[in-house]
């Protein structure tokens, strides 16, 4: 799990960003440090130390909901998990747990799974270019578990 941990954090940094001052997000929901919502409100500002605190402690929960709606990843190796939960820190897990990647992943059907990711590159209906790459990047490191 440390392996998918530390892929999974590399991914959200890659594409998420950090910002220390609360921002509202493309759909308006307050956001800061490396992408985080939860509570988040206009004028907060908080230090890289917490930004990265709170990233670690959020992929944790993250990764460990991803676990549990697709138990076939316990089998599979890390960058399988870390690609997962990339995509679940993004889009919520709520929406990871109805989603073609998940299915797909517990069905045992990599390519699938993997193609899966690219329908997940919009939002409010917008195809955003930062989503397409990030979508092509977690792609690329699920499948690249299966030249382990």
């Amino acid at each position: 799990m440390k392996a998918a941990l530390e892929l999974m954090v590399v991914l959200i940094m890659k594409f998420e960003g950090c910002r220390l001052t609360a921002y509202q997000d493309v759909k308006g929901v307050w956001t800061i440090g490396w992408g985080e919502t939860l509570g988040i409100k206009e004028g907060m500002v908080w230090t890289q130390a917490q930004a990265d605190a709170v990233l670690r402690m959020r992929v944790s929960q993250f990764l460990l909901g991803v676990y549990k709606r697709a138990p076939m990843l316990w089998l599979e190796p890390p960058e399988r998990a870390a690609a997962c939960g990339s995509l679940a820190y993004n889009i919520g897990l709520g929406a990871f747990n109805a989603s073609t990647v998940k299915r797909k992943t517990n069905d045992g059907e990599w390519e699938a799974a993997a193609n899966a990711f690219l329908l997940w590159n919009k939002s409010g209906g917008r195809v955003y270019r930062g989503l397409t790459l990030r979508r092509q990047r977690e792609r690329g490191v699920y499948l690249s578990a299966s030249q382990s």
